[in-house]
C-alpha cells in the first residue's frame, strides 16, 4: 500500500484517532443503554446510570472534537455527508440529545412511571444511536452515488440496504458487549454476575455477525480489500482483533476487569483501523463511479490551513486526552448508591 506520509495523511489519521476515541468511550455508554431495560431492579438501573454519570457528556467530546476536525481538514466531505445525509444525522442526534435527557431527568421524579418512562427512552435512543452509527460507516464501505459536483444523488430510504444494516446490528453488539464489560467492571454482586452473562451472550452474537460482516465485504466490497491483498503484512490488525476478542472471557474468568475492558478497547481500535485502512485514501467512495469520490486530497483544506491547525490539535488534542484521563481517575472504583445518584 502506498501511503504518502504528507498533511492529508496525519489529518485522515488524526480524524480516525478522535472517533476512535468516540467509538471506546462513548461506545461503552451506549451498550449500557441498550442493556438498561434487561437489568432486574430500580436500584440496578440506577447504578448502571451512575456509572456513566459523571463521564458520559465527557465521552462525546470526542466526537464534537472529531467532527470539528473533521469540518476543518476535509470540509468537502462534511458539506456532502451532512447535506446528503441529513435525516440520518438528524435521527442519530435526536438519538443523541434524548439520551442525554433521559440521564438528567430519570431521577428527578419518585414515580414508577416516570422512571419507567425515561427507561423506556434512555434504551431506544441509546439502540437508535448505535446503529445510525454503524449503518453510516456501512454506506462510506460500500459506496454512496455522488454526481460530478460531489453530492449525494441517493435517498434516505436508500441508505438502508443490507450491507449498511448489517454493520448497524454489528456496530450495535459490539458497544452492547462493551458496555456489558464496563457493567462488570464498576459494579459487584448480583448485578455484576447478570453483566457476566450479558457479556457471555453478545460475545457470541458479535462473533457471528463480525464473521459475517467479514464474508459480506470480501464478496461485495471488494475495494475495502485491494490493500490487505497486496500487503499481506497488513494480516496481522485482523490477527490482533481476533486475539483480543478471545482474551475477553478469559480475562473475565480470571477475574481481571481491567484486562478484559483494554482487550475490548483494542478490539474496537482494530476494527477501525481495518475499516480506514480499506477506505484509505477516500473519505466518501462514489459508486457506481469511482471517479466521483471524495478522497483526502480532493476534498481538504489548503496546506496553509493543514499546517496551522496541525499545530493547533498538537496543543488541543493533549488536553483532552489530560481531560479525559482525570475524569476517569477521580471517579474510578465501584459504583455506590447515595444521596446524589440517579
Amino acid at each position: 500500500m502506498n501511503i504518502a506520509f504528507d498533511l492529508n495523511t496525519l489529518w485522515f489519521t488524526l480524524v480516525g484517532v478522535l472517533f476512535a476515541g468516540y467509538a471506546i468511550l462513548d461506545g461503552f455508554d451506549l451498550g449500557i443503554g441498550a442493556l438498561h431495560l434487561f437489568a432486574r431492579t430500580d436500584m440496578d438501573r440506577r447504578i448502571l446510570f451512575n456509572a456513566i454519570g459523571p463521564i458520559w457528556d465527557g465521552n462525546e467530546v470526542w466526537l464534537v472534537t472529531g467532527g470539528g476536525a473533521l469540518f476543518a481538514a476535509f470540509p468537502e466531505v462534511y458539506a456532502t455527508a451532512f447535506s446528503g445525509f441529513y435525516m440520518a444525522f438528524m435521527l442519530l442526534l435526536f438519538g443523541l440529545i434524548f439520551r442525554a435527557v433521559a440521564i438528567e431527568f430519570r431521577g428527578k421524579q419518585p414515580m414508577s412511571w416516570w422512571r419507567r418512562f425515561w427507561d423506556v427512552s434512555f434504551c431506544a435512543s441509546s439502540v437508535l444511536s448505535s446503529i445510525l452509527i454503524g449503518v453510516a460507516l456501512g454506506n462510506i464501505a460500500w459506496g454512496v452515488p455522488l454526481d460530478s459536483a460531489h453530492e449525494y444523488a441517493g435517498s434516505f430510504f436508500a441508505l438502508l440496504h443490507p450491507y449498511a444494516l448489517l454493520l448497524g446490528l454489528t456496530t450495535l453488539v459490539l458497544f452492547t458487549m462493551h458496555g456489558a464489560i464496563y457493567t462488570i467492571l464498576k459494579t459487584e454482586g448480583a448485578l455484576q454476575q447478570q453483566a457476566r452473562k450479558w457479556t457471555h451472550n453478545a460475545m457470541i452474537a458479535f462473533i457471528i455477525l463480525y464473521a459475517s460482516t467479514t464474508m459480506a465485504t470480501l464478496l461485495y466490497v471488494e475495494h475495502m480489500t485491494e490493500h490487505f491483498r497486496t500487503n499481506p503484512a497488513l494480516f496481522f490488525i485482523p490477527l490482533v482483533n481476533m486475539l483480543a476478542i478471545a482474551n475477553i472471557p478469559r480475562e473475565i474468568h480470571r477475574g481481571r476487569e481491567m484486562r478484559a475492558f483494554l482487550s475490548s478497547c483494542t478490539a474496537i481500535v482494530a476494527s477501525l483501523a481495518l475499516f480506514g485502512l480499506g477506505m484509505y485514501p477516500d473519505l466518501i467512495y462514489s459508486t457506481p463511479n469511482p471517479g466521483n469520490s471524495l478522497t483526502i486530497y480532493n476534498a481538504a483544506s489548503s496546506q496553509k490551513t493543514l499546517s496551522i491547525m496541525m499545530v493547533i490539535a498538537i496543543l488541543g488534542v493533549p488536553l483532552v486526552l489530560a481531560y479525559t484521563v482525570s475524569i476517569y481517575w477521580v471517579f474510578r472504583g465501584k459504583v455506590k448508591l447515595d444521596s446524589m445518584s440517579y
